[in-house]
């Protein structure tokens, strides 16, 4: 397990690859050989194929010329004139689609030999894929798994790189590849609404869908919260057209409580179960019991009643938790395995993680960073009764702007303190944003400089609320959880909230000077 991500473990013909993609017409030599995959052209190395994407802002057909100086012994495009005379290349219906399938061919369609689970919806999509993997390792099985923290290869972590959920093509597909070379057998795959538009997942055959919820987000890239619930449902209706394996249904999990219930119960799958919190479904929640050690529940079932204990507090990771139940059921997990994975789970880096310095109020580090997240975070805190709730957050530049007011009015109706600061402001203005998440707070009767505060500098931020923390409080730092860095203009800065926090915490303490 020990091999490199990147090596050129093999060779394949460009006619071989062709014969991958649906429509692709060959220019050139069939015999070709091609020993990798790119579609970015400054990392084309020699007598790779470089695969020419079209994309909001550039067109891949520009950089042709540019790949086949760097050694590109071939190119895809959409368009024949865009091919230049005299090279070898495929000329494909859709490059986004033909860059998966030629990945995956590429790597000797390792999908094939694993059962992928896939895992899609707005919020939870990270705890759900990890409980999920999580209850398969305490059934004995071999687990790889790819979510928004890092690639599980088998037990071998690898980064899968800045703000990044489901990687491109190439890189998952080589992630599976490693997989079946390592001897896994289930992989569990976080997937995003971007990675199914931009067909990411393409020859990944995935064999069992599960979904958390769809709520607005990334209206940036979809548009309408329509269109946004049409690339979730892409998972579930990609169940239909995948490929088949020996002994393994098509299967679906899905969310009764959700808008995205009944599109998916219409999709024709060998199994499915329902689940929900408010709803009678198939797998559902009783005599539910919060404890600082977590979630207590008895799952009712389609094959009985069994306890359940989730180290992790909310009725959003119940939820979460009964997702994974399912999941679990329609794999034929046995209920012994199904509560152990539970109760042994680790938690997700950045997913509520509270950070304790021997100080007299709580601090905690969550991802939340969309309007319900953030205010299924509050509403948890807020809940245990403590003093004071206070949170410090922004919101991402370049992404769905019609959130901000909203997620300020949220922060307004359910924190006493709001400390708003940056978070990936890119090329937007930050004082933009963070007037257009002022405006909420406003609205929901908070009166800046007396209980929020706009600080541009998040380490400022996050020093300001640790210093203004009474006996008992609750801090929450919101929108970075688990990230390494922080992108303003078009850099990414080395940033850690954990980190920033902990040093907050020490000067607080009087552990550390300026």
């Amino acid at each position: 397990m020990a091999a490199d991500l990147n090596a050129q473990h093999r060779a394949i013909s460009l006619g071989e690859l062709a014969a991958a993609v649906p429509g692709a017409d060959l220019i050139g030599d069939a015999a070709t050989q091609i020993t990798g995959i790119a579609f970015d052209s400054r990392l084309v190395r020699p007598g790779e194929l470089f695969v020419a994407l079209r994309g909001l802002e550039r067109d891949g057909t520009a950089f042709v010329s540019d790949a086949l100086a760097r050694g590109a012994a071939a190119v895809a495009v959409e368009r024949r004139e865009s091919l230049p005379a005299g090279s070898s290349g495929l000329v494909v219906p859709y490059a986004r689609l033909a860059l998966g399938l030629l990945s995956a061919c590429f790597e000797g369609w390792p999908a094939r030999r694993l059962r992928v689970i896939g895992v899609t919806g707005t919020d939870g999509k990270t705890t759900t894929a990890s409980l999920i993997a999580s209850i398969l390792r305490a059934a004995g099985r071999r687990v790889g798994a790819v979510t928004t923290v890092h690639a599980d290869i088998g037990g071998e972590c690898r980064e899968t790189g800045l703000h990044t959920t489901t990687p491109d093509a190439p890189e998952l597909q080589r992630y599976l590849r490693l997989m079946v070379e390592g001897g896994v057998q289930d992989v569990v795959l976080e997937v995003t609404s971007h990675a199914l538009v931009q067909e990411r997942i393409a020859g990944c055959d995935v064999d069992l869908a599960v979904i958390t919820n769809v709520t607005g987000d990334h209206l940036d890239l979809h548009g309408t919260f329509e269109a946004y619930l049409a690339a979730k449902l892409r998972l579930f209706e990609g169940l239909t057209t995948a490929g088949r394996k020996p002994g393994i249904p098509k299967a679906a999990v899905y969310n009764l409580d959700d808008c995205s219930a009944r599109p998916i119960a219409a999709i024709p799958v060998d199994r499915r179960l329902s689940y929900a919190l408010e709803r009678e479904a198939d797998v559902r929640a009783v005599a539910v019991r919060f404890s600082d050690a977590g979630s207590q529940f008895e799952a009712q079932t389609p094959v009985g009643r069994f306890p359940v204990s989730v180290p992790l507090p909310g009725w959003y990771n119940v939820a979460n938790a009964l997702a994974a139940i399912s999941t679990a059921l329609l794999l034929d997990v046995p209920i012994e395995a199904i509560q152990a994975g539970i109760a042994g789970f680790a938690g997700v880096p950045g997913r509520m993680e509270r950070v304790d310095r021997g100080q007299d109020f709580e601090v905690f580090i969550d991802f939340a960073h969309t309007p319900h997240s953030l205010e299924q975070v509050l509403t948890l805190q807020r809940e245990r009764g403590r003093r004071g709730l206070a949170v410090v957050f922004g919101c991402a530049g370049l992404r769905d702007r019609s959130k901000r007011r909203v997620m300020g009015a949220i922060a307004g109706r359910l924190a006493d303190r709001i400390y708003l600061t940056a978070e990936d402001p890119r090329t937007e203005s930050l004082e933009e944003i963070l007037e257009a998440i002022a405006e909420g707070c406003r609205e929901a009767g908070r009166r800046e400089g007396i209980d929020f505060w706009k600080i541009p500098d998040r380490r400022a931020a996050i020093r300001r609320a640790v210093e203004d923390a009474g006996p008992g409080d609750i801090i929450l730092v919101t929108g970075k959880g688990h990230e390494r860095s922080m992108c303003f203009g078009e850099t990414e800065i080395p940033w850690s909230d954990r980190e920033v926090v902990e040093e907050a915490l020490d000067l607080r303490l009087g552990r550390r000077r300026e």
